[in-house]
């Protein structure tokens, strides 16, 4: 029975002898009478007062070991991290009673078997070859959860309630199990065996393992506060992360990749999933924190999907086993055991659900941990509800200064431009020189252009994102238009392939985010005055398969040694979550001035 090594599993690899069904027939009597039961106190502390209170008047033997009792409920109150010390008193019990062997069986929140057990006196390396470690849920450990007696036997083999070892567990005779209560209540059960010199557990000892496992309750109990008041913090701390993220003004998307992050290490789960709701009705999966995104990033969960209709309604969803539960219509769930599944919802709003699972065979999560993770995703909901409106804010910002330089260059700038041409016009009637005349002419044809191409621009400023078509390419296009107002140019464009057939909602998606990033580091950053914009659906991906590739080239400045590089990896991010990658290199200038910037993706 190692220290370390402690689960839950079938009783056929029981380490500690794991008998007879949990309602056995009236047991034969032991080899030795049952010691009585300590009558349950409220006060843990009075309980272990009384309890050294009894050793007065005692055999000498057990008078001269009080001090040996002593030392080892100060080891045992020591330290605050709960499998430590479950651990530690697995140790001081086997010293104090001279047992070879020690264990402590946590019971679970139901009171009908075994969620945790620890143990001593094993290897690692037996401990593996036994096997999976007993659940409690028959046998002599079912009995002694069903009733919390103490109870000691010569030869535990005899007994009634015995179903034997497992194949290499150790040969036990000698037995000796006491309860341990926290506040009261039933946390578990101490158990030793095989006392040292082959002798039998005796009164003594008794009695010094029921002090002792009095003073467990104790320090078990104050492991238990400190282990709740650690984890509360953590999860604190996660929301405040969520939080500053959500509310920092940077993208969206990273927002929600934090929430993922943060979900994942709390929960302490093998994925962290963030799904928003989809057109369709269903839920999308926008952001994932896992060994490998990418599979499962832009799955939609059909509507259909009784746990979707659940979590659209508010309803947090718990599974013991997402690979086999009848609601788990994804076959994304098939690697996954217990999991979490909480909506996203303030203000009477759904604005999403959060998604924390768990590998198959882990453990499932306590009623702790899925208080403390509901309460993180009304938190994380809060904060996406604000950024929300914080962004909503920037945005009419935008658009108030886009309709306020769009009537400038209307009511100013045009009209400036077209009294300048009525003048230019009459000066070209009145003049009698043919070479002025010519020069005039090509003046107002030039300002003629001019106006167009500035109304073009008001058009863009005045266009809205719900107006925007749904083909790829008139969505470049419109990127492109309004990159040109900030730039003061207009960027050169050239399309290949059939972009608008063979691009994917999900790859358009991200490639026209990609486009806007680079678009906009070159008005920043790269102080150019000629941008190409290249966008090829007809290229081969090094890997051999078909792809789309966009090319962004400058004559800038370049991009310099100590700068900023958090806009390349938003798009190396976005690049890898799809298959693809993203790179630069040398620009469009003189001796490969500026930059080049390459996105691409697999269709």
């Amino acid at each position: 029975m190692s220290a370390q090594q402690s689960q839950q599993s079938p009783d056929s690899s029981d380490p500690l002898p794991d008998p007879s069904p949990a309602t056995p027939a009236t047991p034969a009597p032991p080899a030795t009478p049952v010691v009585p039961v300590v009558p349950v106190t409220p006060d843990p502390l009075v309980a272990a007062t009384e309890a050294t209170r009894s050793l007065q008047g005692l055999s000498t033997e057990l008078t001269a070991r009080v001090p040996q009792l002593l030392e080892a409920m100060r080891s045992v109150g020591t330290g605050l991290e709960l499998h430590s010390t479950l651990d530690r008193i697995c140790e001081t019990a086997a010293e104090l009673a001279g047992a070879r062997y020690a264990a402590i069986g946590v019971v679970d929140t139901e009171g009908r078997g075994l969620s945790d057990f620890v143990t001593h006196g094993v290897s690692s390396e037996l401990a593996r070859k036994i096997g999976h470690r007993p659940d409690g849920k028959r046998g002599l450990l079912g009995a002694l959860i069903a009733h919390s007696d103490t109870v000691r036997l010569a030869d535990l083999t005899k007994d009634p309630r015995s179903a034997g070892f497992p194949a290499h567990h150790p040969p036990m005779k000698t037995f000796l199990g006491v309860p341990i209560r926290v506040q009261g209540e039933i946390f578990g059960n101490l158990y030793l065996a095989e006392k040292s010199g082959g002798g039998e557990f005796n009164d003594s000892d008794v009695h010094m393992v029921r002090v002792l496992a009095t003073e467990a309750g104790i320090a078990i109990g104050n492991a238990r506060l400190y282990e709740a008041a650690t984890q509360r913090e953590r999860w604190i701390d996660g929301s405040v992360a969520v939080t500053t993220a959500l509310l920092s003004g940077g993208d969206a998307d990273d927002a929600l990749v934090v929430v993922a992050e943060q979900a994942r290490r709390l929960a302490d789960s093998s994925a962290g999933i963030v799904m928003l709701p989809a057109e369709d009705g269903g839920m999308e999966i926008v952001a994932v924190s896992a060994e490998n995104p990418a599979t499962s990033l832009g799955v939609v969960i059909p509507a259909e999907s009784p746990v979707v209709t659940s979590l659209l309604h508010g309803e947090p969803v718990f599974v013991d086993d997402a690979a086999s539960d009848p609601r788990m219509i994804s076959k994304l769930t098939s690697q996954y055991g217990p999991c979490m599944m909480l909506p996203l919802h303030s203000g009477g709003r759904v604005l999403g659900a959060l998604v924390a699972p768990r590998a198959r065979g882990e453990r499932p999560f306590s009623e702790a941990e899925r208080t403390l993770a509901t309460q993180f995703a009304s938190q994380a909901a809060l904060a996406l509800m604000m950024a929300e409106a914080q962004r909503d804010r920037e945005r009419l910002a935008v658009f108030e200064d886009r309709d306020r330089i769009a009537r400038d260059l209307h009511d100013l700038v045009i009209q400036r431009l077209f009294a300048t041409g009525m003048m230019l016009e009459g000066a070209q009637r009145r003049s009698i020189v043919p070479e002025v005349r010519d020069g005039v002419g090509k003046a107002v044809d030039e300002l003629d252009v001019t106006i167009q191409e500035i109304r073009t621009a008001i058009f863009a400023l005045q266009q809205g994102p719900a107006e925007a078509p749904a083909g790829l390419r008139t969505r470049v296009l419109r990127e492109i238009n309004m990159a040109a107002v900030p730039l003061g140019f207009k960027p050169a464009h050239r399309f290949l392939g059939p972009i608008d057939t063979v691009v994917d909602e999900l790859v358009g998606k991200n490639l026209i985010a990609a486009l806007r990033e680079a678009l906009s580091n070159a008005f920043r950053h790269a102080d150019a005055s000629r941008i190409e914009v290249v966008l090829d659906s007809t290229v081969t991906l090094a890997d051999g398969r078909p792809g789309v590739r966009l090319e962004v080239a400058d004559d800038g400045v370049g991009i310099s040694d100590g700068g900023r590089r958090s806009g390349l990896r938003n798009l190396r991010r976005r690049a890898e979550s799809l298959g693809g990658a993203s790179s630069y290199g040398p620009g469009i200038g003189e001796d490969g001035g500026g930059t080049t910037l390459v996105w691409e993706a697999p269709l």
